[in-house]
């Protein structure tokens, strides 16, 4: 019989959002979603805007270039004398700095602040750091061809149409303007030259506004889904990050032997043994040397108790049973901790009668 299988159940689905690893490795890798539409688009309208409001600084700047460039051309001996040619040179220098300065440094300021609210600050090499497979002829014409580069295509192309169509229809709203420029004067012109120019970049600016941040809405899902996870990359994520709980976990098991192994070592050092009988065991050193009171050096419950005493007895060392004490001792005082001062009396009568079997002996 034949039976069927969905391959499906078997693949790593990637269902899981990302984990702020995998989104900050992503972010230093350079991989960060930000639309270049939206930085051009604010730029434009912020360019214009200030041109728009130092319009008659630019008007001014234009007729008097206007000016000296007539002025200049009516003695043509002068103009192509050395001294008309640098004073032509210095002038027209001059005319576009004061001309483009303005508008270069709103169109920086306002990009890299337009940048900064996108993404906020990074600095990474990985995008400019040289890769094989860049220069690949193969993996070139695979990307030309992709679909990727077919959706972004189709994006040049509909914006070009939308603008076109937006640049067209407010020219042919304004014709009549345009037609009445032949009877004013340069100054008159230049003005109604700058106003169709300004309505038309400006509803230019606004379409590509809009059209960017739906472009960038959309880059940041795009990017979220790129980055989505299965939850076998999540476990190898954490087991990277936290370590492999298994490997982690035979670590502790390790030290606790490692740490049982130097506890029994002191059992054979120890004067005396207290226990339950059965449950717990305590061993207690005292060495006036280095403290006033009696120290814990081993303690065990049940199977290590059993070893505490199997040990003490092997190597002589008194066994006393004290269920009351060797239950608190236990209970409250730590592995190489000195005894408290509510217990100084019975353990001090604990280890008299030690001390006595030991001169007894």
């Amino acid at each position: 019989m034949l039976r069927y299988f969905d391959l499906q159940l078997f693949s790593e689905e990637k269902t899981e959002q990302p984990t702020s690893k995998k989104m900050q490795d992503s972010r230093e890798k350079g991989q960060i979603p930000q639309s270049k539409d939206l930085n051009g688009a604010v730029s434009l309208l912020a360019v214009f805007m200030a041109f728009s409001f130092f319009s008659n600084y630019y008007v001014e700047n234009l007729i008097g270039y206007y000016q000296f460039a007539m002025n200049l051309t009516v003695d043509t001996a002068s103009l192509f004398s050395s001294n008309g040619i640098n004073k032509f040179m210095s002038e027209t220098i001059f005319f576009i700095l004061k001309m483009s300065l303005p508008l270069l440094l709103v169109a920086l300021v306002s990009g890299l602040l337009l940048s900064y609210i996108q993404v906020g600050f990074i600095f990474t090499t990985e995008t400019i750091k040289p890769k094989l497979e860049k220069i690949n002829p193969l993996k070139g014409l695979k990307n030309m061809f992709s679909t990727r580069s077919l959706v972004e295509m189709l994006k040049s192309v509909s914006k070009a149409v939308l603008l076109l169509y937006v640049a067209i229809s407010y020219i042919a709203g304004h014709m009549r303007e345009l037609l009445i420029t032949q009877e004013l004067e340069l100054g008159p012109i230049v003005l109604v030259m700058w106003s169709l120019i300004y309505g038309v970049v400006i509803r230019c600016a606004i379409l590509l506004f809009v059209i960017a941040v739906f472009d960038f809405a959309y880059k940041r899902w795009k990017n979220n889904k790129d980055l989505m996870m299965s939850k076998q990359e999540i476990k190898e994520e954490y087991k990277q990050s936290e370590g492999d709980p298994q490997l982690k976990s035979k670590i502790k098991e390790k030290q606790r032997t490692l740490a049982m192994s130097r506890m029994m070592q002191e059992v054979p050092k120890a004067d005396v043994i207290i226990t339950n009988p059965t449950h717990f065991a305590v061993a207690l050193k005292y060495d006036a040397s280095i403290g006033d009171a009696p120290l814990v050096t081993a303690k065990g419950q049940d199977l290590i108790a059993q070893n505490i005493k199997r040990i003490a007895s092997e190597n002589n060392v008194p066994i006393v049973e004290n269920k009351p004490l060797a239950q608190t001792i236990y209970k409250t005082v730590d592995i190489g901790s000195f005894i408290p001062g509510d217990l100084y009396e019975a353990v001090a009568e604990v280890l008299a009668y030690v001390y006595s079997l030991k001169k007894k002996n």
